[in-house]
């Protein structure tokens, strides 16, 4: 069974998904923002219905960002620490998305596909298994 539960790095800020919930999507983004935030390549994601994550702990800061499209990507971290948590995409507003570096157990996660692949760093060998878009990949509304 598929257990979102997580927290930052220093430990002052905890979630946990409610009961049953099962992750719409993981992807790995590739935007030059999630490089910049992660001070690495890409961010892996696990996309939740909005609503269903529960923080505990410290408040989360916040910094706005625009995407590439324009729409505001609302980038939440833990203010004592600065591990980034979560975030909040004006493209997916029925989602909220996690980083998943900050899942307790992550041996469950398996991405499903590669999503901004037209910043991706050109040394990053994208799996040919998955699907890739250049941006946002459509979703449902």
């Amino acid at each position: 069974m598929t257990k979102i539960v997580g927290g930052c790095l220093c430990g002052a800020v905890r979630y946990r998904a409610e009961a049953n919930t099962k992750p719409a999507m993981t992807g790995v983004c590739h935007c030059r923002d999630c490089q910049k935030q992660t001070g690495s390549s890409f961010s892996i994601l696990i996309a939740v219905p909005k609503g269903t994550i529960h923080f505990e702990g410290e408040p989360l800061a916040s910094f706005e960002t625009k995407s590439g499209d324009g729409r505001s990507v609302l980038r939440r971290f833990c203010p004592k620490c600065g591990s980034p948590i979560a975030s909040v995409v004006e493209a997916t507003p029925r989602l909220d998305w996690i980083k998943a570096g900050t899942l307790d157990d992550t041996s469950w996660l398996q991405p499903q596909v590669n999503m901004w692949c037209e910043t991706a760093q050109p040394w990053i060998n994208i799996c040919e298994d998955i699907p890739r878009f250049p941006r946002n990949p459509p979703m449902k509304p």
